[in-house]
C-alpha cells in the first residue's frame, strides 16, 4: 500500500451482507460457564455498510508510513484500489494481527480475499511469528466462514468488548487464530 493509497480506501464498498449470525448461548455461573455458538437466521437481512473507520484509517497510515510495524497490501484493479490488508505485529506476543481486510463488494469471491490473507501468514511466518490473529463479530458470519476456509481456529470470544449489552445485541466478538508452528 502507498500513501495515495489510503485516500481511496473510502471508495472500497466494504458492504457485509448475510441472512444468518452466529447466536452465543451462555449458561451456568461461576467457573461453570459454558457457551455454545451456533448459525441462526436473522430476523431481518443485514446490509451493514461497514466503512473503514478512523482508527483502522489511522493504523493503516501509520504502517504506510512506517511508524507501526506490520504490513499494509492494497490491490488494485484498472487503477482502483479493491482490496486491502493491514496487520499489525504484536511482537510481545509474537503475533500478526489482522486490523482489517476487506474487497470491494464488486470483486468479491475472486480470491482476492485469500490471497491478502495467505500473503499475511506468510509475511508472520518470514517475521518467525508464532500465529496471525484476527477478530469479527458474530453478525458478520461472511467473515467468520473466511477465516475458517483460511484455516483459522476460533480461539475465544468476548461478549462485552464493545459495551455492556453486546450478546442482546447479537454482535459478540469473537477472536480467531492461525497457528503458525
Amino acid at each position: 500500500m502507498m500513501p495515495q493509497d489510503l485516500e481511496r480506501l473510502r471508495d472500497i464498498d466494504g458492504t457485509i451482507q448475510s441472512s444468518q449470525y452466529l447466536h452465543l448461548d451462555r449458561s451456568g455461573e461461576g467457573f461453570a460457564v459454558t457457551w455454545k455458538l451456533e448459525e441462526r437466521p436473522l430476523r431481518e437481512r443485514l446490509i451493514d455498510p461497514n466503512t473503514v473507520g478512523d482508527e483502522t484509517q489511522f493504523v493503516m497510515k501509520q504502517l504506510v508510513l512506517g511508524a507501526e510495524e506490520g504490513i499494509a497490501l492494497a490491490m488494485e484493479h484498472e487503477g482502483n484500489v479493491v482490496g486491502v490488508l493491514a496487520a499489525v505485529e504484536e511482537a510481545s506476543r509474537k503475533t500478526l494481527r489482522i486490523v482489517d481486510v476487506r474487497i470491494d463488494f464488486d470483486y468479491r469471491r475472486e480470491g482476492l480475499g485469500s490471497v491478502l490473507l495467505y500473503r499475511s501468514v506468510q509475511e508472520a511466518r518470514d517475521r518467525e511469528l508464532r500465529a496471525v490473529v484476527a477478530q469479527t463479530k458474530t453478525n458478520n458470519v461472511p467473515g467468520a466462514h473466511f477465516l475458517r476456509k483460511a484455516g483459522f481456529e476460533l480461539a475465544g470470544m468476548d461478549e462485552r468488548m464493545e459495551t455492556n449489552h453486546d450478546l442482546v445485541k447479537e454482535a459478540v466478538t469473537l477472536f480467531w487464530y492461525a497457528a503458525l508452528d
